[in-house]
């Protein structure tokens, strides 16, 4: 048993010895599908604190034949597989954490050297026969190893984009590990000895020009999880299991942890839901991980429509994303659609792969994304904030004459004049009208189903401020009248799916003329049976 090759299985004895813990072998089970074919190549990127340690710890635990590892997977998943003993501890597993390799050298630009010299060191304590001194690279010895012996290699490299976040301005350092890992992975002699080849990190691979730098590698992230997207984080039902466990309430958990979606699953951050679940408190745990000091400048970057996109997420909007054109490094941005990626790939967005929009995911994000334009205050986030204020004010206050001017300010300062009178326009409006909301209430539902149709528009205050703020039901008309919309709210009993999660309740009607380009507003209370 080394430190990189045959690596024991202590790691991964530390998850199962946690309090909570998910069964996340079913990854297993396509790895052991995917073993030495041309889909073996595997990069599985994810945010920070969604288990991508975890992830190979666990492969390494299972395939490793420097440990025995029967007892700890027995009774979870894979155990119930055909092939479950098949591949149990039965190869050569390489398992390399760039991040540990970093943080024990001294000169980064040695990194490429070291990593050689530590996997070589280890790899001629089994194969001193097979590796004569002038073998000076990985991949050569294990190309000679495979032709001795006939053993080949599974490969597990953990935080493998640390160099091209951390040393993001160093080309010669990029370069040389790119071609490090280009010499491991690419060409017809690694498929000699490579059994499986699983990367993972926060970022897909580097593109050069326009293609990956490992163009052999079938690559699964927060863009495309393809078929490891249940293995990414937390699904619901995992979720609402631990809810009932634990005694939380899990839509409220939805609420603060909710909102990526990968695939057909609704995924969340493990390290949020676990952190919640032990310490008892609904709050953002985002801020503890290193990506939060690096986001700020990005969001700050002086691209035409960046500060207007994330103004609109921050409302509750979703905005559309080009993600083609991003080279998944932290130096190489040309537009807005480049930084919002990103922020995709780090989490603090989400991508609906079918729409191909982004948005903020939850509550938990809203407040750290907050937190960071505030850091640095926008102009376009100040001004805007106060005219949302007084927004909010006038509807709390029930001033339906000051509800439709502010509605009619903001309609026509921060709608495009081409959409002006899109019918979608109105909705749009609303949606970042209310930014002020998001300090009280949780993102506005949209089409919420409610009584015998859907509400336009639900604003569910959060627990701490339900005594004092009330649910807010908005309903819009397009050249209609306000009484109209309102009437429909109280028609179709909207507030009925909503009563049992909030205290009072104001039912809100807007229309607006698109002939005299007037807007009109009528607040009532709901009252209570």
């Amino acid at each position: 048993m080394g430190s990189y090759l045959n690596p024991g299985n202590e790691a991964f004895a530390v998850a199962l010895n946690s309090e909570i813990y998910v069964d996340k072998t079913g990854l297993l089970t396509y790895t052991n599908k995917v073993m030495n074919t041309l889909q073996g190549y595997i990069c599985n990127s994810r945010p920070r604190r969604f288990g991508k340690s975890f992830a190979a710890n666990m492969l390494a635990a299972y395939y490793s034949k420097g440990c025995d590892s029967r007892k700890m997977f027995s009774g979870l998943a894979i155990s119930q597989t055909a092939d479950f003993e098949k591949y149990l501890n039965q190869y050569d597993v390489i398992h390399l954490d760039i991040q540990w390799f970093l943080s024990n050298v001294s000169d980064p630009e040695q990194i490429v050297a070291y990593i050689t010299e530590c996997t070589l060191a280890e790899l001629r304590t089994i194969y001193a026969d097979q590796l004569p001194p002038e073998v000076s690279t990985v991949p050569d010895a294990l190309s000679r190893i495979k032709e001795a012996t006939g053993q080949k290699f599974v490969i597990i490299i953990d935080e493998w984009d640390v160099l091209i976040r951390d040393e993001a301005s160093n080309q010669k350092i990029q370069d040389d590990y790119i071609n490090f890992l280009r010499g491991m992975f690419k060409g017809t002699e690694p498929t000699k000895y490579i059994q499986l080849a699983f990367l993972t990190g926060i970022l897909p691979i580097k593109k050069l020009k326009t293609q990956s730098a490992l163009n052999n590698f079938h690559q699964y992230s927060m863009l495309n999880p393809g078929p490891l997207a249940s293995y990414i984080g937390f699904t619901e039902d995992e979720v609402s299991a631990l809810c009932q466990k634990y005694g939380q309430n899990f839509e409220e958990v939805r609420r603060w942890y909710d909102g990526y979606l990968l695939g057909n699953y609704h995924v969340y951050n493990p390290n949020a839901v676990t952190s919640l679940l032990l310490d008892g408190t609904f709050q953002s745990y985002w801020s503890e991980t290193s990506t939060y000091d690096s986001m700020v400048p990005f969001i700050n970057m002086d691209f035409d429509g960046l500060k207007t996109a994330i103004l609109e997420m921050l409302s509750g909007a979703a905005v559309p994303v080009l993600v083609t054109s991003f080279k998944n490094d932290m130096v190489s941005f040309v537009n807005k659609d480049d930084v919002l990626t990103l922020l995709i790939h780090l989490g603090y967005l989400a991508y609906n792969q079918q729409t191909q929009m982004a948005y903020i995911p939850n509550e938990e994000i809203r407040q750290e994304l907050t937190t960071a334009v505030e850091s640095k205050p926008w102009n376009e986030m100040l001004l805007f904030q106060q005219e949302s204020d007084k927004l909010l004010d006038a509807t709390l206050d029930r001033d339906c004459a000051a509800v439709a001017k502010q509605i009619e300010k903001i309609h026509n300062e921060y709608t495009s004049v081409i959409q002006y009178h899109n019918e979608n326009s109105l909705s749009s409006v609303l949606t970042i009208a209310y930014l002020s909301a998001m300090q009280y209430y949780f993102k506005p539902v949209r089409e919420l189903p409610a009584g015998r149709g859907f509400a336009d528009f639900v604003f569910l205050p959060k627990p701490e401020y339900r005594s004092d703020y009330p649910a807010l039901i908005v309903e819009l008309k397009w050249n209609k009248n306000a009484q109209t919309a309102l009437q429909q709210i109280k028609d179709r009993n909207y507030p009925a799916s909503i009563v049992q999660y909030t205290g009072d309740i104001l039912l809100v009607g807007i229309n607006y003329n698109k002939d005299t380009k007037e807007h009109e507003c009528v607040i009532e209370e709901y009252r209570k049976r």
